[in-house]
């Protein structure tokens, strides 16, 4: 190994992804550009591991030369990747956040039709824990307050332009009073 392996990063978290219970993938975050650069690697990829990890029961799993932490739930798989030598317990965090704050946005119901009835809700928890690779946050609760989602609410697709920018006006200016 190189010395420049071990050095410590703030980017340790390589991939997250959900995967139903066929192993089709749901949603997908690659962090390092250079792990798998194109959506073939990537789904081969989530197919090893997917094989490896659907059956088990562990929580981790190391393949490919990557540290793999992982939680099923009814008919999902959520996986946080990171390199070899990274700490599991923080992997673990990550996947634990994830799942946390899933769960409540889903009104506990982490299964597939409710994960895609709500994806962008979904996608926002993803980007406020990890964002390229760094960790951002590894409490749900501040996750979830900071993405001040609400299931019941209209979903984005739903609401006009103007309530739009309002809403992001709103948020704004909330961030900045703080």
């Amino acid at each position: 190994m190189d010395s420049a392996s071990l050095e410590p990063s703030l980017y340790t978290v390589k991939a997250i992804f959900i995967l139903d219970n066929d192993g089709n993938r749901l949603l997908s975050k690659y962090y390092d550009p250079g792990l798998y650069p194109s959506i073939k690697e990537q789904k081969n990829f989530e197919k090893n591991v997917f094989n490896k990890t659907h059956k088990a029961d562990n929580e981790i799993a190391f393949l490919e030369g990557m540290t793999i932490v992982y939680k099923g739930s009814i008919d999902l798989f959520l996986y946080v990747v990171g390199s070899a030598q990274e700490n599991e317990l923080m992997l673990m965090s990550v996947l634990n956040c994830l799942f946390d704050s899933l769960s409540h946005i889903l009104r506990k119901n982490v299964e597939r039709v409710c994960l895609l009835d709500n994806m962008e809700g979904v996608y926002l928890v993803v980007d406020e824990i990890v964002d390229g690779g760094v960790i951002l946050e590894s409490d749900p609760q501040q996750v979830l307050k900071k993405v001040n989602y609400r299931a019941d609410e209209n979903p984005l697709s739903e609401q006009s332009v103007a309530q739009v920018l309002q809403s992001a006006k709103e948020q704004i200016k909330w961030s900045i009073l703080k």
